[in-house]
């Protein structure tokens, strides 16, 4: 799809990152839309949401309404903490770190699952790796804010990626999986954080992670570790890429250098491009109910952000 076209379709918000992201604009060209972008009511809404930013409880790491996955659209499009909202978010995502450096959210798990069914600052491997992941993006000092954190996610790691793990406060809560299994979405999360880590880009951490996601999708049919398929809804073309699909496990794996002429990789990419139009737009074959008002929210006609979302994809592949 060409990029003046996708963007001639584009609401300002979406103008902004294509601008910014795929054709690579200065920001001093791009001042009047970002404003644009920012005005929109859907920006200013999450904006508004993301301020307040443990005031929702973390119980479904599904859940696109978390504020953790709009701060992270935010982030993606190119916004930064020159927006209060964004800078508010920030700071409160600073201020509950654990003698570990890993960051907390508040969530309650019932005893009946093995938590305190209490409302607590708590982590899980399926959700400290993106505030870890935000605060990168939002151009956190890394060796200060991010670094303790991150290595202490590591030590976790095991050679088939990464488990289903919590922090103390959640006592034994764990998913319904074999101990020995890894966590897909743990997996992918921390495979999306190494990437942008130049000390652990080539880990034996992040090599672990890549390598256990195209071992899924190989054997997809009778390997489902936690649950997590990679079957006939996971082929489905969804966005945005805040859980565990298609787009978003091509989109992390691109990532890597290395995976690029892997046949699995390449599997996945043929997988994605064969749903192109005529037009080489994309159209959303599973949506989020709670997204509604935007372009990707819908099953009927093509997806500009859904678009974006896979020519990002593709750019990493370029020579």
């Amino acid at each position: 799809m060409d990029r003046q076209k996708l963007s001639e379709i584009s609401d300002d918000w979406l103008k902004y990152a294509i601008r910014r992201n795929l054709g690579q604009e200065p920001e001093g060209d791009l001042v009047e839309i970002r404003k644009a972008a920012l005005a929109d009511g859907r920006i200013r809404r999450y904006l508004s949401d993301i301020a307040d930013f443990h005031g929702t409880l973390v119980t479904n790491h599904k859940n696109p309404d978390l504020p953790i996955h709009k701060l992270l659209f935010l982030l993606d499009l190119g916004f930064d903490t020159q927006v209060p909202e964004i800078k508010a978010a920030i700071d409160a995502i600073l201020q509950h770190r654990d003698g570990h450096g890993v960051y907390q959210s508040m969530t309650n798990v019932p005893k009946h699952y093995g938590g305190a069914g209490e409302d607590v600052f708590s982590w899980c491997l399926c959700d400290a790796p993106l505030l870890l992941l935000a605060l990168l993006k939002a151009g956190m000092e890394y060796r200060e804010y991010v670094k303790p954190g991150v290595d202490h996610l590591v030590s976790l790691g095991r050679d088939n990626g990464f488990p289903c793990a919590v922090s103390p406060e959640l006592g034994k809560f764990r998913g319904p999986g074999k101990k020995e299994d890894c966590c897909p979405y743990a997996t992918l999360i921390m495979a999306d954080l190494l990437s942008h880590i130049p000390e652990y880009r080539d880990s034996r951490a992040a090599v672990s992670s890549v390598k256990a996601l195209l071992d899924l999708w190989e054997n997809s049919l009778t390997r489902h570790p936690y649950m997590f398929f990679m079957g006939t809804d996971f082929r489905k073309l969804k966005a945005p890429s805040c859980w565990y699909d298609i787009v978003s496990v091509a989109g992390v794996l691109s990532k890597y250098g290395f995976v690029r002429e892997d046949p699995r990789f390449l599997d996945m990419i043929g997988h994605i491009k064969g749903k192109r139009d005529a037009e080489g737009l994309f159209t959303p074959e599973s949506i989020y109910l709670k997204l509604k008002e935007w372009d990707h929210g819908q099953k009927k006609v093509p997806s500009p952000y859904l678009t974006y979302l896979c020519c990002l994809i593709f750019k990493r592949l370029e020579p």
